[in-house]
């Protein structure tokens, strides 16, 4: 054991919340700062539906990063518990990131956000993400505004997408953690349990695969994981749709959607796992797991009442 997982020497250890609205970036960027992919990344909003855990060593100081949902006005009971996974991960964070998509610059949602920071007296960063496709004198404007607030520290200009800027922060928030001995290995990048890593990256290629809101209404499990003789990895997994009617279009024609997201899930497996990987995927329709305390728990969320 090192003398930083230990402590014996000037180490420090510490959580950092990225926050923001869906699609903001905030997934990319935690890929970025760990440098390997563990939140999964899509195109459409409201990709990450819990907290994702990941770690990364910056000189003396291990930064626990938690991606959390993106924040916005809930409507269903299932986006409620987003959200309040994303304020639980903000509120006991010894740092927050705010990231904002600056193409879009303050919306709505990104008003709330604020409004609730400064109703709480949290300080934070704030990242303007996606400098690569906006002109230099709207991102100074988007800034001015921001740093008028009062209760943003270091306003950062940064692509989650190529990387640009995001060392500078990574080495800016290592110094900012607390000291005291890392709490987890050198080697350990995320904290979740496999089989739900590995739920994950199957329901990102279903969003990738599938269109408008069939997405939003299914969900995946890791129902059994074996580690075989040979090094390999047997893994079951069942996809949940919450309407009869929602199983044939997950299927594909003659099997070919669900066979082709098996094939690109099982290819981001085994880059993760550094083994062979059998994946068997299976569509179950449960009508009302939407509703269902338990699915909730295997996600990672709280279950909301009412």
């Amino acid at each position: 054991m090192t003398d930083q997982q230990t402590g014996e020497g000037p180490t420090r250890c510490g959580y950092v919340a990225l926050v923001g609205a869906p699609n903001a970036g905030k997934s990319t960027l935690l890929n970025q700062l760990v440098g390997a992919k563990i939140a999964i990344v899509t195109p459409k909003v409201q990709t990450t539906r819990t907290r994702v855990t990941a770690i990364a060593i910056e000189e003396d100081s291990q930064i626990i990063f938690v991606d959390t949902p993106g924040i916005f006005k809930p409507s269903r009971r299932l986006e409620k518990a987003m959200v309040d996974a994303a304020w639980g991960g903000a509120e006991d964070a010894d740092r927050i990131v705010l990231i904002i998509d600056a193409v879009k610059g303050i919306t709505a949602d990104v008003e709330r956000i604020i409004a609730r920071l400064e109703k709480n007296e949290r300080r934070a960063h704030v990242i303007l993400n996606k400098i690569d496709i906006l002109k230099r004198d709207s991102l100074l404007a988007l800034a001015q505004s921001l740093s008028e607030r009062g209760i943003f520290d270091e306003i950062y200009m940064i692509s989650a997408l190529t990387g640009d800027g995001v060392a500078n922060l990574r080495t800016t928030l290592a110094g900012e953690m607390p000291h005291g001995p890392w709490l987890y290995p050198e080697d350990q990048l995320a904290i979740a349990p496999m089989r739900q890593l590995a739920a994950e990256v199957t329901r990102e290629k279903l969003f990738m695969r599938l269109n408008q809101e069939l997405p939003y209404s299914l969900t995946v499990e890791t129902e059994s994981w074996e580690e075989r003789k040979d090094g390999s990895v047997r893994i079951q997994q069942v996809v949940f749709v919450s309407r009869a009617n929602h199983k044939p279009i997950v299927l594909g024609k003659g099997g070919q959607t669900i066979k082709k997201v098996g094939e690109l899930a099982r290819e981001d497996l085994e880059e993760m796992l550094g083994c062979r990987v059998h994946l068997f995927l299976f569509v179950k329709v449960r009508e009302k797991w939407l509703d269902d305390p338990e699915r909730y728990r295997e996600m990672g969320l709280d279950f909301p009442k009412g």
